[in-house]
């Protein structure tokens, strides 16, 4: 995300956008030499048409991954460390919390916490390379992932509906009590928890934590001084340590380790939320506190 950083993001409309949150296209030099990238609450696939990029889920703790070809990252609640080996060329998938199976034919449960290869997504790599501009590259992915999607909607485990509702309920009020939720869509807390975790591929607290963390992660100006007590108080975290635990988790670094990346590398230059550039010692030093 520089000057000459390239970010178009497109939301498809129709029965795809049940499963699909968005597809985005990437193309540029990033300012950092690595970065980590907060979890959606979802999977996310790329689809890598330039340089490889090194990849650590986990907040890095995880194996190391080299996509030549694309990556499928799995719902998590850490974040992915991200580290281009050139000029970052992606054109990627953010699936719905619902839409992991759906839309990439791969079962949540099965790539949670973890970053996997692409290679079965390679001819529509090679496609895509002789498209030209980002609006084209797009289009040609929506296209992709519809005939496939419209086949697995039919196989959609029972009670997906249930675990969508969960999910909307959710987004609109994290702080509010699974249990409720459960009642909300007559379901009990334990078969919630059960059908959320094959549907989505997190608990439903988990997935609150995150979805509670991105909230406040978009509403964030990293250009101004940020009170964080009033913050943990305004959004529901029991005291600041509460929230530098949640927060720290979340983005790997401190609230005030993120915000200072951001300005170091940035400025005052509009960015995208959750994409903290790795500046040591600035972002890592764990004396920043909060």
């Amino acid at each position: 995300m520089t000057d000459e950083f390239t970010y178009v993001t497109h939301r498809p409309a129709g029965p795809l956008g049940r499963y699909v949150a968005s597809i985005w296209y990437a193309r540029g030099r990033l300012r950092a030499p690595a970065e980590r990238v907060a979890p959606t609450g979802s999977a996310v696939l790329g689809l890598v048409l330039g340089p490889p990029i090194a990849q650590v889920a986990r907040d890095g703790t995880g194996d190391v991954h080299l996509a030549r070809t694309g990556f499928l990252l799995g719902p998590d609640d850490r974040p992915m460390l991200n580290r281009p080996l050139g000029e970052t060329w992606c054109v990627g998938v953010v699936a719905t919390p619902i839409g992991c199976a759906t839309a990439f034919g791969v079962d949540p449960r099965a790539v949670r916490g973890r970053v996997v290869g692409a290679e079965a997504w390679a001819p529509l790599c090679r496609d895509l390379r002789a498209l030209d501009g980002p609006d084209a590259m797009i289009a040609a992915v929506e296209a992709a992932l519809e005939e496939p999607a419209a086949e697995r909607a039919r196989m959609l485990p029972r009670a997906t509906a249930d675990v969508e509702a969960a999910v909307d309920a959710l987004t609109a009020d994290p702080g509010r009590p699974v249990a409720d939720v459960a009642r909300a869509v007559h379901l009990s807390h334990a078969h919630l928890d059960r059908a959320f975790r094959r549907v989505v591929g997190l608990s439903p607290g988990t997935f609150a934590r995150v979805v509670r963390m991105n909230h406040l992660l978009a509403s964030l100006d990293t250009g101004r001084p940020v009170g964080w007590g009033q913050v943990a108080a305004d959004r529901g975290w029991y005291d600041q340590a509460h929230l530098i635990r949640h927060f720290r988790r979340h983005t790997g670094t401190t609230p005030a380790g993120y915000v200072a990346a951001y300005r170091a590398v940035y400025g005052d230059a509009p960015t995208e939320p959750g994409f903290a550039p790795v500046v040591n010692p600035v972002q890592d030093d764990a004396s920043a506190g909060a």
